[in-house]
């Protein structure tokens, strides 16, 4: 049986554990951190294509929805449809947003402030207009994670840090600080430590620096029934009445680039949430912190790392929208099955480099 080992226990590393395992492979993923320091539990949990930087980013992120709900199929219970409005924009730009996605065949409904209201009638003041977007929802990328991972019947190794091996210009393994793990092909999945483990094969991997907060803020009484994005900010509910939040606006887009005062972000959000939904005792329980991987060209890398046999790289954000088809896709591959037409223009040759 082919032996496959995944660095990375994130989203992207525990959804590919999973296909690959359903496709007969012995799959170890080896994870440095521990789960409760992995990016996929500091994540929005967004799933989405509304968003996206090029005709084929937004192909890619279309695909990714489709694969999330054959996911769902395979593991009921933790995809939450709940649908988004969304109020980004308005007037004009709103409009041109509206007329693109419909000409891409994206399902979405156009609001005024009275069908606003009836949706969300948490709202204390609906915006003139909103797009509503039904096929949109969210996960909760830790807990899919986690039993992706135990789905998978894949050997997870946490706490443990390793370095490629490599013989005769082909990936052999990966080496441990427990000892070698032999394997006919590896994947770098590991989000921000993929260049680090690029660079002893003379490989430059350019990331973005995109850090960015999220919060979470004490259980309230009442209940949102969609994902909210508005211009000043973005928010969902989680299951036990918990808020979740992202300090930017616009956070998929957001540079981030500044944490000087993470305290007075997450106070602002807090106050806008409160305006938002016109709660008075709103109180933060967790601001989290997570460097989200950006690839140099903000846009995914799936695929074979070129001149390097048997090595493969999987790096992205938004994972949450990407990893089921980013895994559909290298599964596919890595088992002789091609190259995903949606996936085929993120190939790592694009940016990796010499060092």
């Amino acid at each position: 049986m082919e032996k496959i080992t995944i660095i990375g226990a994130g989203l992207i590393g525990a959804a590919l554990a999973f296909e690959l395992t359903r496709r007969g492979r012995d799959v170890t993923v080896v994870e440095a951190g521990l789960p409760a320091a992995m990016a996929s539990g500091r994540s929005f949990g967004w799933i989405n294509a509304s968003f996206s930087l090029s005709e084929a980013h937004f192909a890619l992120r279309l695909a990714g929805m489709a694969a999330h709900e054959r996911l769902a199929r395979a593991l009921p219970g933790l995809h939450r449809a709940s649908g988004c409005l969304w109020w980004e924009e308005a007037g004009e730009a709103l409009a041109a947003t509206a007329a693109r996605l419909e000409a891409a065949g994206y399902p979405l409904e156009r609001l005024g402030r009275a069908g606003i209201a009836r949706r969300e009638p948490a709202l204390t003041a609906p915006p003139e207009e909103a797009l509503f977007f039904p096929t949109e929802g969210w996960v909760d990328a830790a807990e899919l994670s986690r039993a992706l991972l135990a789905a998978s019947g894949a050997r997870v190794l946490s706490g443990v840090r390793g370095q490629l091996r490599v013989a005769e210009g082909r990936v052999t393994g990966v080496e441990t600080p427990h000892g070698p793990l032999a394997a006919d092909q590896v994947v770098i999945a590991a989000g921000l430590g993929a260049p680090d483990l690029l660079a002893p094969l003379g490989l430059a991997l350019p990331m973005l620096h995109r850090p960015g907060l999220l919060l979470r803020s004490a259980p309230v009484g009442l209940r949102l029934a969609h994902i909210l994005a508005g211009p000043e900010q973005e928010l969902r509910q989680e299951d036990d009445g918990r808020l979740l939040a992202p300090a930017a606006a616009f956070h998929q887009s957001d540079a981030g680039d500044d944490l000087s005062d993470p305290l007075g972000q997450a106070v602002a959000a807090l106050a806008r949430i409160s305006a938002l939904l016109g709660l008075k005792d709103l109180r933060v329980e967790t601001v989290m912190q997570a460097d989200r991987p950006v690839p140099g060209d903000g846009l995914p890398i799936i695929g074979a790392v070129a001149g390097v046999p048997g090595l493969w790289l999987s790096v992205m954000h938004s994972g949450v929208t990407l990893a089921a088809i980013a895994a559909e896709a290298l599964a596919a591959e890595m088992t002789g099955q091609g190259i995903l037409p949606e996936a085929a223009p993120f190939r790592p040759d694009r940016l990796l480099r010499p060092v």
